[in-house]
């Protein structure tokens, strides 16, 4: 069973309608309980890292979370600010404490403005992937997946980062942490290469799961 996680933010029907399509067994978690109930977990998000971290924390998600994702290691996937909201802060609006989940802060994107790209960046773009990644396979090299975002992910880590993309300059794609795997662009709005994602995410057995 996929948990999505509910509070009230983020593209809960599109990510949910994705896993449907798959075939999984998904339900939206209102309740931080019905996460017990769940082998993985989905944090979606669209808006700002403030009210994110500022909802998880109202609807007493937080304990859970760490409860279910960092003690007993349940896979989770963070998409675009559900991604943002894993690190140790973000500088979105001022500065604010994330989960700190990935040891990262959260920036804006910064090209240079004689390179004429646009912030926020709304778009298909090519993203380099780490090879041998099991989250990534079946996808062509190079694959197109869909963005939207004006901040990312700056890991202080660099080997938590398992796929990038230039946009004036390098930006974190997606991080892999043990059993957390956060994307910045939208499987779900990705057509074939993001169902791919979403498919390997079903069936991915973490390495420190394997090991328990």
């Amino acid at each position: 069973m996929i948990g999505i996680v509910d509070y009230g933010m983020g593209n809960l029907l599109s990510v949910f309608s994705a896993f449907e399509y798959l075939g999984a067994d998904v339900m939206i978690c209102k309740d931080p309980k019905q996460l017990a109930e769940a082998d993985r977990i989905v944090i979606p998000g669209v808006g700002a890292f403030k009210d994110c971290i500022g909802r998880l924390h109202s609807e007493n998600f937080v304990d859970t979370l760490n409860n279910e994702v960092l003690i007993k290691k349940k896979p989770v996937l963070g998409i675009c600010l559900g991604m943002q909201v894993m690190a140790g802060r973000s500088f979105e609006g001022g500065e604010f404490k994330g989960l700190g989940w990935i040891d990262a802060d959260v920036v804006k994107l910064h090209p240079a403005e004689a390179e004429q790209l646009k912030v926020p960046n709304i778009g298909w773009n090519e993203i380099d992937c780490v090879p041998g990644i099991p989250l990534f396979a079946g996808l062509p090299p190079r694959p197109d997946l869909y963005l939207v975002h004006s901040y990312y992910m700056k890991c202080n880590d660099p080997r938590d980062i398992v796929a990038t993309y230039t946009y004036g300059h390098q930006v974190t794609a997606a991080v892999l942490k043990q059993n957390i795997f956060a994307t910045q662009f939208h499987p779900e709005k990705s057509q074939d290469n993001g169902l791919q994602i979403l498919q390997n995410f079903i069936k991915w057995t973490p390495e420190c799961q394997k090991e328990g």
